[in-house]
């Protein structure tokens, strides 16, 4: 376990970290455009892992870095690059890291978006370590008037990348659908990784009440509103693209202490301990609820004894005094049993259909709970949209 360290939460982190990282490499983001990548290529900003530093390592181009690094311009201008999100939707806030960057980081940045009908025919290929936009790049790119892209953060000044002022933190206010991003330094340098915090938005009037999609996915919108644990992997994952990656691209919880010194199971096979874990996700869209996967893939030695799922439907008001209060509340939601308490395996997909899943009727979140803790790589809920009389809640939840 050592080998996968979580950054702890404090008081002071903002609430936007809650949500999915909508350009990350994972999620298909990826750089269509870069003024100069000459010690590091742009594509290094998307990476799901945490920037490393190597000492001795070196390319021909100079100091090898895990990150983006432009050559110290000697040319009028400033550098920036083009990033097409791999989850067009809401952007509510930005975390800058310049890790290991520390006489060579970037001192300043500012960020516009833009929503394209339109996805550019053009992208950047292999590795462009040494290399810079040629002329007809810089053609291309320009088709998109970048310059005048909304601006979601004015120029900035960044903070070097030693580890208690690498992550520059900013909040977003944006509250339209974004597609494409470009983040501009200045006058040039480098910076480690470029994380775009936010949610989903999709085009439900696309979708008929008939069809039958995956209601929680990041792609639809879904997110994670609260969560009772996260220590190796935080709850936001188990709505990601495609099957996790390993174990640290799912949610894993802490091993409980409060778990009985020697177990013992119930008629059913199930462990009998007294507490428990969970994490409450919003839909995309309200909706009813007819196939669940549970998904433990990766986690062999360390997946949950058991799980349930519950659901309810609020209103954005109930959803927000909830989140200020934890989810822990004298007027907690009217929670009803989806998945009724069911016996995981080990690194196993695990398919409910039919009279496992309790009709619930229309319902905006679920919440699930694990026993008596563990790893979940993926949680699919499908089922079909239904008409929006609760106001479903589009905005960022203030955590």
């Amino acid at each position: 376990m050592a080998n996968r360290p979580v950054q702890k939460e404090t008081s002071s982190q903002p609430h936007f970290l809650q949500f999915n990282n909508l350009a990350c490499e994972t999620a298909g983001g990826k750089v269509i455009f870069a003024t100069d990548e000459w010690f590091a290529p742009a594509r290094n900003l998307l990476k799901r892992d945490p920037p490393e530093f190597i000492a001795s390592a070196f390319t021909d181009y100079g100091k090898w870095m895990d990150g983006w690094e432009t050559r110290r311009k000697r040319i009028p201008g400033h550098d920036w690059c083009i990033i097409q999100l791999g989850v067009p939707g809401i952007i509510n806030g930005l975390d800058v890291d310049t890790s290991f960057f520390t006489g060579n980081y970037a001192p300043f940045t500012s960020i516009q978006a833009a929503c394209l009908d339109q996805m550019p025919s053009f992208t950047l290929e292999g590795d462009r370590t040494g290399m810079a936009a040629s002329p007809s790049q810089f053609e291309a790119v320009a088709q998109l008037n970048t310059d005048s892209w909304e601006e979601l953060v004015p120029m900035i000044k960044l903070n070097p990348g030693y580890s208690e002022s690498c992550h520059n933190y900013l909040n977003v206010t944006y509250p339209h659908r974004v597609t494409h991003i470009r983040l501009n330094i200045y006058p040039d340098g480098g910076i480690a990784r470029l994380k775009v915090y936010g949610i989903g938005k999709k085009d439900w009037s696309t979708v008929s009440s008939q069809d039958l999609v995956d209601l929680v996915a990041l792609v639809n919108g879904g997110v994670c509103v609260g969560y009772s644990n996260a220590h190796f992997g935080h709850p936001r994952n188990i709505i990601g693209l495609g099957r996790a990656d390993n174990m640290g691209d799912g949610w894993e919880t802490a091993r409980r202490l409060d778990r009985p010194k020697v177990l013992k199971v119930d008629e059913k096979g199930i462990l009998q301990v007294p507490g428990c874990e969970w994490a409450v996700l919003r839909l995309g869209h309200p909706g009813i609820i007819s196939k669940i996967e549970v998904d433990t893939n990766h986690f062999k030695g360390n997946f949950p004894d058991s799980c349930k799922i519950e659901a309810c439907s609020l209103t954005p008001d109930e959803e927000n005094n909830l989140i200020r209060n934890q989810w822990r509340s004298d007027k907690t939601p009217k929670w009803r049993i989806l998945l009724s308490p069911q016996k995981l395996k080990a690194h196993h997909r695990h398919l409910f259909s039919g009279e496992s899943v309790v009709q619930c009727g229309p319902v905006t979140h679920v919440r699930l709970v694990i026993a008596p803790d563990g790893g979940v790589s993926r949680l699919r809920l499908g089922g079909r949209p239904v008409s929006d009389n609760l106001t479903h809640p589009q905005q960022i939840s203030k955590l």
